[in-house]
């Protein structure tokens, strides 16, 4: 496949890579006014992938992630490690809500994270690469 066409994805997905391409990763000056300037439902496309944020390292997987995956996977096992050691209840309430935050990130990050593995070849291992934070 030509690595510059982008034909052969749905039209969510090249007005995604058009995005990026055009203004840089999530942590890129201008990428946030650039995001701010589109109307709410093309801002949610762009930047949150419901797909990732329900099924998290298992979307990873299928897109042929699997390096951020298992990164993805180990976060989620040392969290679950840390948080049952926690006495009762204070550790089902904090489990709770650290799965829910993974889930949240693994939304925001699958959408550039398959952009650079897609576009710009790159396979590696930080599942936040180019985020803002």
């Amino acid at each position: 496949m030509d690595a510059t066409s982008t034909t052969t994805y749905p039209q969510k997905w090249q007005d995604r890579f058009a995005f990026f391409e055009q203004h840089g990763a999530p942590n890129s000056p201008g990428f946030k006014e650039a995001l701010k300037a589109l109307p709410y439902g093309q801002r949610r496309k762009i930047n949150f992938n419901w797909l990732a944020w329900l099924f998290g390292p298992f979307y990873f997987l299928v897109v042929g992630m699997w390096r951020k995956a298992l990164t993805g996977f180990g976060i989620a096992i040392a969290v679950g490690v840390v948080t049952a050691f926690l006495p009762g209840s204070m550790g089902d309430i904090l489990s709770r809500g650290v799965g829910f935050a993974l889930a949240f990130l693994f939304g925001l990050t699958a959408n550039y994270a398959y952009f650079l593995k897609e576009r710009r070849g790159d396979t590696g291992w930080n599942l936040f690469e180019g985020m803002r934070w």
